[in-house]
């Protein structure tokens, strides 16, 4: 939409005032709400003044002022709120030059896909992510100096087998045989088509919801793939229906990838594809029916795979699931049916059109313009530099031997292993000015402080049960 549609739209919408939304630089959204008497086609030039100091990893105090500029291209009506709403999502400039903010992560994607045409490979990449999360009743947790702790509570969990409920029913998922039994064993049949129903009337296209593998309301509801800015977008409109639908109905969503021990984790396996003037490029004769450039995109997504989790697993949390020997896919290789390899070719459909890579090491913690946008430039990388991926890994990785095993290489075993990773190996990121040294050292150094530190730094529970005698 231009400006002038989009402030008719709002008309015809009976919009009363206008969220501008943004995110900060970890990946959540931030939003302030002006009446439409403040909003007209000079505020898609104008924009609107901010705090940019109280946004996590961006200004600081003696730079705080920044301009939110709105994207019409983004306009939609809020779904939950009581007075009917017009949404933007903005971009991030100076407001003395004008520039756009290097360390807006809307930006960053922005450039990785003017990068990608100033290539020549390809005009558009396409991102399909397949998001999981987990619907839980009830969430208590504490984290203070004398004190740790948190209690997860589901009526699908397989440890209130024997509550007393009044009656309890039964049809509780056992751990790890959450995949696809039908109600009354699956209880959130209805919520997840809701949140399904209002990301359509969004004007998102959906494909899919089901129950996912563990117990305790694990699900996963898929997006058809979109262009990689458009992705992102949808991403924070995902994770917002999501949220405040359960929340409506009295539940809570989270995105967290590992909140239940020895249980499946949660994951995004997220499938890419570049195309050129309406055809695809990763179709072709070769192994799986995938083109050269497929497999030169792969051996580029394994070569810098460390140092994309940086960005694809960025929580401290990411990687309580990604322990091998455990079903996650950790290892770095690809197969064409094998999943617990890191990069899978999908084979369920044979038209060339359907010819796609899946990463499926990320998970749905990340901040998805970042996370994508690196996946992006590795793959760019990949290809431009002809990176052979090897043989593919066909074999079931768990009855391999060790001595096979120590060739396969690995995901990083913790965000602070993944942080030096992209340290050491970032050059990729930094083509086109797609990411800047500012950004990766700003990412590197706010994780360190904010989140690998802190966790570091505390006794864990466990650790009593473990050591408290000794």
């Amino acid at each position: 939409m231009t400006p002038k549609e989009v402030l008719a739209f709002a008309k015809e919408k009976g919009a009363k005032v206008v969220d501008i939304r943004f995110l900060d630089f970890p990946g959540v959204w931030q939003h302030f709400t002006v009446p439409m008497s403040e909003f007209d086609e000079s505020s898609f030039e104008d924009g609107f003044g901010f705090d940019g100091s109280s946004i996590r990893g961006w200004q600081p105090i003696n730079a705080s002022d920044m301009l939110v500029i709105p994207d019409p291209a983004t306009a939609k009506i809020d779904p939950f709120y009581e007075i009917p709403t017009l949404v933007v999502i903005g971009n991030i400039v100076d407001p003395i030059t004008r520039e756009s903010y290097t360390r807006d992560p809307r930006f960053i994607a922005q450039k990785a896909e003017a990068y990608l045409k100033s290539t020549g490979i390809g005009d558009t990449a396409f991102i399909g992510p397949e998001a999981e999360f987990f619907i839980f009743d009830d969430i208590r947790f504490e984290s203070s100096r004398h004190r740790a702790f948190y209690e997860i509570d589901s009526v699908e969990g397989i440890w209130n087998s024997g509550r007393d409920e009044g009656p309890n029913l039964g049809y509780k998922p056992r751990h790890k045989q959450g995949y696809f039994p039908v109600p009354p064993m699956d209880k959130f049949q209805d919520l997840r088509t809701e949140m399904m129903l209002v990301l359509e009337e969004l004007g998102i296209a959906m494909e899919c919801q089901h129950h996912e593998v563990a117990t305790a309301g694990q699900a996963e509801i898929d997006m058809r793939f979109q262009p990689l800015l458009a992705m992102g977008d949808q991403m924070m409109w995902f994770k917002y229906v999501l949220k405040n639908v359960a929340t409506r109905n009295g539940y809570t969503v989270t995105f967290m990838p590992k909140p239940l021990f020895e249980d499946n984790g949660t994951g995004m396996h997220t499938h890419l594809s570049i195309w050129k003037d309406g055809e695809p490029t990763f179709a072709g004769d070769g192994y799986a029916g995938v083109s050269d450039t497929a497999l030169y995109a792969i051996g580029g997504i394994l070569k810098h795979a460390r140092a994309v989790c940086a960005f694809t697993n960025p929580t401290t949390n990411s990687y309580k699931r990604l322990v091998p020997g455990f079903e996650a896919p950790v290892n770095l290789a690809y197969s064409s049916r094998n999943r617990s390899a890191s990069v899978r070719i999908p084979m369920y459909s044979g038209s060339p059109k359907a010819k796609r890579i899946e990463f499926r090491t990320p998970d749905p913690s990340c901040n998805g313009y970042l996370a994508f946008s690196a996946i992006l430039m590795a793959a760019l990388d990949g290809i431009e530099n002809k990176i052979d991926p090897g043989e593919p890994l066909d074999k079931d990785i768990y009855g391999m031997s060790p001595e096979e095993l120590a060739d396969v290489p690995s995901a990083p075993g913790s965000l602070q292993e993944a942080l030096a990773a992209l340290a050491d190996d970032h050059a990729f990121l930094l083509k086109g000015d797609v990411f800047t040294k500012d950004v990766i050292d700003t990412w590197i150094d706010y994780k360190t402080k904010n989140e690998v530190n802190d966790v570091n730094l505390r006794p864990h529970p466990h650790e009593f049960f473990l050591y408290y005698d000794i």
